[in-house]
């Protein structure tokens, strides 16, 4: 901000040099005005203040001496790192009736990065307001409003001009910035706009994929009013598939999931995964590990056994969904999809039919069939977590598509 500050107060030099009738100015007062802007460029801001400061003492100047004395006064503070005095000078230079239009402007952009620097909020995004009021466009003095917002706790006035940013970005087809999104997220989270925090933690997850956005928006499914539990396996899945599953516990906890929901080929592969990263058969836990991995074979021995012949006979929707999902599991994706399909035309055997759209969009998943999974989790809704669920799957097949 201080480099912006400097560059502006520089601008300020060359317009005045630029000017080719400007009003007269008294020699008593010129002499040291000018002596003071030379300082300035030689980049000696104690002699321009020092040198401003005769001018300023001299009387009865006219309303454009008195103009041209605080506006090099302010360019003189704000190189001498006197924030506070730059940015007072500045806007009394802005609010002058002797300050030329094209001047006033970037008054006003150099008043508001003084008092962004002097860490005055209000008054810098009162600044930034009038330079934009007055045609401005630079988008180093936006950041200066929106900083200042924030850091003057107007959290909620930061996020809708954030929201605003970041929207123009994604319509001109550009990633919105890390730190613009991380920015708008802390916003939504200080004004406690949690559905609008939950929104930027899903851009930032979808642009800057990272592991700690991939946890973040999965705990805040979890946490979320009205989750519902049994949702914990689809939860599981998804950490699996991103590569945010670390402990333990969280591979203990999925297989016995599989195993309880009657997926033991889904147990297997979990646990196979878990001794693969070191994570299981290891510690004074390893001979647990080694009863669940059992356990996933005896049941998947069986599981096969029973499909070879024919399954479990006549089967309800439901029934009939889960062994299809079985199939795929299995690798015979062909009739495994089929069944699932076959059970979901009516949906009359599913309380939750949106879980069920949720399991049948990754067994195409699972499949490699990711263009059919994307377009059946885009149709699962919900308050309950499977729709955000869903649309965390879309993020993420999209990103691997």
């Amino acid at each position: 901000m201080r480099a912006l500050l400097f560059a502006v107060c520089i601008a300020l030099i060359s317009i005045a040099s630029a000017q080719q009738k400007p009003p007269t100015v008294r020699p008593e007062v010129g002499k040291p005005l000018q002596a003071a802007i030379e300082a300035l460029k030689a980049k000696r801001a104690k002699d321009a203040l020092a040198r401003v400061r005769e001018a300023q003492a001299i009387p009865d100047k006219t309303p454009y001496e008195s103009y041209l004395v605080t506006r090099v006064l302010g360019q003189a503070a704000a190189a001498a790192g006197d924030n506070a005095t730059a940015a007072t000078a500045l806007e009394n230079a802005a609010n002058s009736s002797a300050a030329p239009e094209n001047e006033r402007v970037q008054l006003l952009a150099a008043a508001a990065s003084a008092y962004y620097s002097a860490k005055d909020y209000s008054k810098a995004a009162g600044m930034a307001t009038r330079y934009f009021q007055h045609g401005g466009t630079d988008k180093a003095i936006r950041t200066v409003y929106v900083q200042s917002l924030y850091l003057g706790g107007n959290y909620a006035g930061a996020a809708r001009e954030l929201a605003s940013e970041v929207e123009t970005e994604e319509r001109a087809g550009k990633n919105p910035p890390e730190e613009q999104l991380q920015l708008l997220a802390n916003a939504y989270l200080q004004s406690k706009d949690t559905a609008g925090y939950a929104r930027t933690m899903e851009k930032l997850v979808s642009y800057y994929p990272k592991r700690d956005y991939w946890l973040n928006v999965l705990h805040n499914v979890v946490t979320r009013s009205g989750f519902n539990e049994r949702l914990a396996i689809d939860v599981a899945r998804l950490k699996l598939d991103v590569g945010v599953m670390k402990s333990a516990d969280e591979y203990l906890d999925y297989a016995q999931m599989a195993l309880i929901e009657g997926f033991p080929q889904e147990a297997t592969r979990v646990v196979d995964k878990g001794y693969a990263a070191g994570v299981l058969g290891t510690g004074p836990e390893a001979a647990r590990h080694k009863r669940l991995k059992d356990l996933a074979a005896k049941n998947l021995a069986e599981d096969k056994k029973a499909l070879a012949g024919g399954g479990s006979g006549a089967k309800d929707d439901k029934t009939l969904f889960n062994e299809g999902f079985n199939y795929v599991l299995l690798g015979n994706a062909e009739k495994g999809l089929g069944m699932m399909q076959q059970a979901m035309k009516t949906g009359a055997g599913f309380r939750r039919p949106d879980h069920a759209k949720l399991q049948l969009a990754y067994a195409y998943h699972v499949a490699g069939q990711n263009e059919k999974a994307v377009q059946t989790f885009k149709t699962v809704q919900g308050t309950d977590g499977a729709a955000a669920l869903a649309r965390l799957w879309v993020i993420r097949l999209s990103r691997t598509s």
